[in-house]
């Protein structure tokens, strides 16, 4: 884990190998684990999908030498495609709706990718559209399309999920992760299934997101403020797979920011609401099992956080509830 000892020649061959943390709130006889994403060069655990989808796409001639690649996001995957774009010869374009992190565009651009924004009403569907429409319009333009491509998961598969059980000697109970386009939890779940089918499997959301509603949970949609994960319409997040997970979790946005701040304060872990929801759901579970209401075959609990809580300093992440903008 993060134990490079020998030069690269690219930054691309530093992606991957994060550490392992054990979660000091969890319970004594159930450890919680978080794998660290922010240890990564685009400190998001999109930089795993970045290289493995755009290396993988390259190889199969899906852009050609000097294409582009568009995508539609909320920061972290430009951020993490820009990276791989640039290290292998191809232009990035990022639709990104306006709401989203400012932090997150700076950065993009500063990789070289150009940036255009759409409505915030329109969410992410209208930023996919738009996408689409410009992959149309250019020549040698591709849109990897993280909500849909099956590469996304098998990233995890052949990289997280490995790590994770390399660290624990094959020792995991339960598998907690937050759900966006879902590729980090799919791909870590079918892994982890493979080594023992009695692996506890839970997806995160926060509460407003409609996950649930694919398994009859009473969701009532709603806005929230945490950014990267969650869904309006489970029908777009094409790579979930209900056969895959045993339960949902929905964590209140107040919920997400009191983890989120504690984690700071009392364990040093500077991570956004993603993070902040992962951990509680994460507990939550541990202390399941911890009370003999969640079966396992091994008393851990490990689960994802994905970025930093500096790319939404400028939001108000740290401030009160109130002056937290989402």
């Amino acid at each position: 884990m993060t134990s490079h000892r020998e030069p690269f020649d690219s930054v691309l061959d530093t992606v991957g190998q994060t550490p392992l943390v054990r979660v000091q709130a969890s319970p004594d006889e159930v450890s919680v684990y978080a794998k660290l994403e922010t240890f990564n060069p685009g400190a998001s655990v999109k930089d795993r999908i970045g290289k493995y989808m755009l290396e993988r796409m390259v190889e199969e001639g899906d852009v050609p030498p000097g294409g582009t690649v568009i995508e539609p996001t909320a920061g972290n995957t430009g951020i993490g495609f820009a990276i791989a774009a640039e290290q292998l010869g191809l232009d990035a374009i990022f639709v990104v709706p306006e709401r989203f992190s400012v932090e997150k565009q700076q950065l993009m651009q500063a990789l070289g990718a150009e940036i255009i924004n759409t409505p915030t009403e329109k969410g992410m569907d209208g930023a996919i559209e738009r996408a689409h429409q410009l992959a149309d319009e250019l020549d040698d333009a591709v849109v990897p399309q993280q909500f849909a491509n099956p590469l996304n998961a098998e990233a995890h598969y052949e990289t997280t999920g490995p790590e994770i059980y390399e660290a624990l000697d094959g020792e995991v109970g339960a598998i907690v992760a937050g759900c966006g386009t879902a590729g980090t939890l799919m791909g870590i779940a079918r892994y982890a299934r493979e080594q023992n089918p009695d692996t506890h499997v839970a997806a995160v959301e926060p509460d407003g997101s409609m996950y649930g509603t694919l398994f009859g949970d009473d969701r009532e949609e709603d806005e929230y403020k945490m950014e990267g994960i969650g869904t309006h319409d489970p029908t777009t997040n094409e790579l979930f797979d209900p056969e895959l997970v045993d339960e949902v979790i929905d964590v209140t946005d107040r919920s997400a920011q009191d983890e989120l701040k504690r984690l700071a304060r009392d364990e040093g872990h500077l991570v956004a609401s993603s993070a902040g929801a992962a951990s509680v759901a994460a507990q939550r579970v541990a202390a399941d099992i911890r009370d003999g209401e969640i079966e396992t075959p091994y008393d851990s609990v490990v689960t994802v956080f994905p970025d930093s809580s500096e790319r939404y300093l400028s939001k108000g992440i740290y401030r009160s509830f109130e002056e937290w903008d989402g």
